[in-house]
């Protein structure tokens, strides 16, 4: 009776748990339901997977990649390309059960409960595959309320419905965090094994799978002892799914290598260099290739997958930083910058800043920074000249010292030159070898110094060089009296790309970086295209620079350069700043255009008696020297295979020599006519001396009257300078 009676309570308790429980969740279910879909009373509808973020890369001009632009390191890549034995490890040990469920699996949820509870670390998520991607690419900002994981339950059943397990699966290793700035299996195996994705192990795969649960805890590199312990909890889990067997997990625990640093594939060079970082600049800054806004610009190039084909050859890139090395190391710093343009299409083949690009601590593209050029600017000047109708065999006077007027610089009047070698009264083509300053300067004025500024800008434009630029961005070039010793700033770029416009018979093409780029899926974004300027008839680039192969034949760099211009066709120019602060060698051939500089980068330091040049050979820097030495070093083997070709002959001069003068500052005459002194004839018994011979006729002299010099303001190319016969009396008007 008693037991009857127990039976009867039990079964009653039961009868009214059960009920309680139905009505509780009778109660409770529309609640449940209103939560669920309090975002909406509409069927949940997923939007499409957003774009995923990708790095983006550079290559050179043969195909080599040579940079990459990334903040996360992030490589999509397609289901297809991904081995299944990777697929394999990840769903052994994230979700064991991905391929059978449908989103949402109590059974997996349940053992990984258990799992968890019976160990002192995690070994399995409670979270499929599914609901990993839904929760990274549809709930970011959601609040961790109380339907949050409701949400992801519906979310990742909704999922399911709308994709395929092998597009969940792709989505899934293209998103997931891997730690130390990798996102994705790609990123991954390339982070911690140095590998592309086809080339991981099945042990390698698994160790990656055991690294998504925590990234930062699990890592390796930071953390070995935490991440070997977890990489052997991901062994037993593969034993127990007879993934391995015991003999292949002892063998993999007592093979596997722990990563130890952060990898890169052999194959891929992504260090930073001053020609990347030139690239990445003119993107963000320099163009609206990328977009109208600096963020457009800067998501497309850091997430948006963009290949760039860049203009670098790497075979004169080589060969220039080779060339960079015959400047000695020394214990100021010295260093060594060259920019190498083709003649012909404007591209930069070859760029040296340095002895080499370091992260915060070397950065300074020396290539780009704008530096006084000594002589160097002179070829602005002698192709101004010849534009306005000077010719070679015209005479200047090139005496030193030389006392000239120094326009706009009220404090100081007057522009004196004392240093340098004296030219005398000598033609224009041997003031250009021997690098004569005082007669350059006179040529300057005489030419117009805003004419020779505007034709500096013309032929040297680029988009680090325009008269337009902020002050801020780039000084401006400006007409000084000094302009022909070096006073305004320029660039390897600069140089190069004005010796250009020389050598491209007058037609200059704006220098230029990248060929072209196509955005992630291959449609093109941008061509580079360019037709030239003409800045110079054909005639005056031809005998400017005819007039300028003299100067390694004859003139400062034939010492260095004279062999070179046996084999080569090429004309160039010295430049040394005063007190050898900075030396210079610019110079062309029909194939390459090429700039030298060489100084202290971080300061005004004088290379006069420097240990380690002398023990080379060079007790004082010029541009005869060491810029020389380096261009030709460079130039030689960048011309091999190359067929060589000279210019065409540069036209007939047009009429006899003149006379050059700056009027104002030098007075002309011509000779109108002769007159015999008169003598007086006296007795002879006057006569104490003999009666001197006659004496030559004297010149009667007309003066030429001219305007002062060419007006300020006047950028005319072809206004008509200041000249007289070649047999003028020319002489200083005071």
């Amino acid at each position: 009776m008693e037991r009857s009676g127990w039976l009867l309570r039990l079964g009653v308790i039961i009868v009214s748990g059960a009920l309680l429980v139905t009505a509780v969740m009778v109660g409770i279910a529309p609640r449940l339901w209103r939560i669920a879909n309090a975002h909406s009373e509409e069927p949940v509808t997923l939007p499409d997977f957003i774009p995923l973020s990708q790095r983006s890369y550079v290559y050179d001009a043969a195909g080599n990649e040579i940079a990459v632009y990334e903040l996360e390191n992030s490589q999509p890549i397609s289901f297809d390309e991904i081995p299944e034995h990777v697929v394999q490890a990840f769903v052994a040990v994230e979700d064991n059960e991905f391929w059978v469920h449908h989103g949402v699996n109590a059974r997996s949820f349940m053992r990984a409960l258990l799992s968890n509870f019976a160990s002192d670390a995690p070994r399995q998520g409670a979270s499929t595959i599914t609901m990993q991607v839904v929760k990274n690419d549809f709930m970011a900002g959601f609040e961790r309320d109380g339907r949050y994981k409701l949400l992801q339950l519906v979310y990742a059943v909704r999922l399911e419905k709308e994709r395929s397990k092998e597009e969940i699966m792709e989505r899934y290793l293209n998103t997931v965090f891997f730690g130390n700035n990798s996102y994705g299996i790609a990123a991954a195996a390339e982070t911690y094994f140095g590998k592309f994705v086809h080339e991981l192990t099945f042990p390698e795969a698994a160790f990656l799978a055991g690294l998504v649960r925590a990234p930062t805890s699990y890592d390796p590199i930071n953390r070995p002892e935490r991440s070997r312990a977890r990489f052997a909890q991901v062994i037993d889990r593969l034993v127990e799914d007879e993934l391995l067997t015991g003999d292949e997990a002892t063998e993999v625990a007592e093979t596997f290598v722990l990563p130890e640093r952060v990898n890169q594939i052999p194959t891929r060079d992504v260090e930073r260099t001053y020609f990347s970082e030139t690239v990445r600049d003119l993107l963000l800054n320099g163009s609206d290739v990328l977009g109208d806004t600096y963020e457009e610009r800067y998501t497309a190039l850091y997430r948006g997958g963009l290949r760039i084909y860049t203009t670098l050859d790497p075979e004169l890139q080589a060969a220039a930083e080779a060339a960079r090395n015959e400047l000695p190391d020394t214990s100021e710093g010295f260093d060594a910058a060259l920019t190498s343009i083709e003649t012909e299409t404007g591209a930069v083949r070859a760029m040296v800043g340095g002895r080499g690009f370091i992260p915060q601590q070397n950065e300074v593209n020396l290539a780009l920074a704008p530096s006084q050029t000594g002589s160097s600017i002179k070829i602005f000047i002698l192709a101004a000249a010849i534009q306005a109708g000077a010719q070679p065999n015209d005479i200047i006077d090139g005496t030193r010292p030389c006392v000239l007027p120094n326009p706009g610089n009220n404090i100081e009047p007057e522009f004196i030159i004392r240093d340098g070698v004296s030219g005398g009264i000598a033609t224009l083509a041997e003031h250009t070898y021997r690098s004569i300053n005082c007669a350059f300067a006179r040529l300057s004025q005489i030419v117009g110094l805003d004419r020779v500024v505007d034709t500096t800008y013309r032929m040297a434009a680029s988009d680090f060089l325009r008269p337009e630029l902020p002050d801020s961005v780039r000084e401006p070039i400006r007409p000084y009296a000094s302009f022909a010793t070096g006073a305004n700033e320029m660039s390897t770029l600069d140089m190069a790309s004005g010796m250009q416009s020389i050598a491209n018979e007058g037609v200059h093409m704006e220098p230029y970086f990248i060929e072209r780029v196509d955005d992630s899926a291959g449609r093109r974004l941008y061509t580079h295209q360019s037709e030239g300027q003409r800045v110079l008839d054909r005639s005056a680039a031809l005998t400017t620079i005819d007039t300028m192969k003299a100067t390694l034949t004859d003139g400062t760099a034939r010492r260095e350069l004279s062999d070179f211009a046996q084999l080569i066709p090429a004309g160039g120019k010295t430049g040394t700043q005063q007190s050898n602060y900075t030396a210079w060698f610019v110079g062309a051939s029909t194939y390459l255009s090429t700039a030298v500089m060489v100084r202290d980068p971080d300061r005004y330091t004088s290379m006069v008696n420097i240990p380690e040049f002398v023990e080379a050979g060079v007790p004082r820097v010029q541009g005869g020297t060491f810029p020389a030495r380096i261009w030709g070093a460079y130039m030689e083997p960048a011309h091999s295979g190359v067929t060589i070709s000279d210019w065409p002959a540069p036209p007939p001069l047009q009429g006899p020599a003149e006379r050059l003068y700056l009027p104002g500052t030098e007075c002309a005459s011509i000779v109108v006519g002769y007159e015999t002194p008169t003598t007086t004839t006296l007795p002879d018994a006057l006569i104490v001396t003999p009666e001197p011979e006659p004496t030559e006729p004297v010149p009667i002299l007309e003066e030429i009257t001219t305007a002062t010099t060419i007006a300020a303001g006047v950028i005319d190319p072809y206004a008509e300078l200041p000249s007289a016969p070649a047999d003028a009396y020319v002489v200083p008007c005071e």
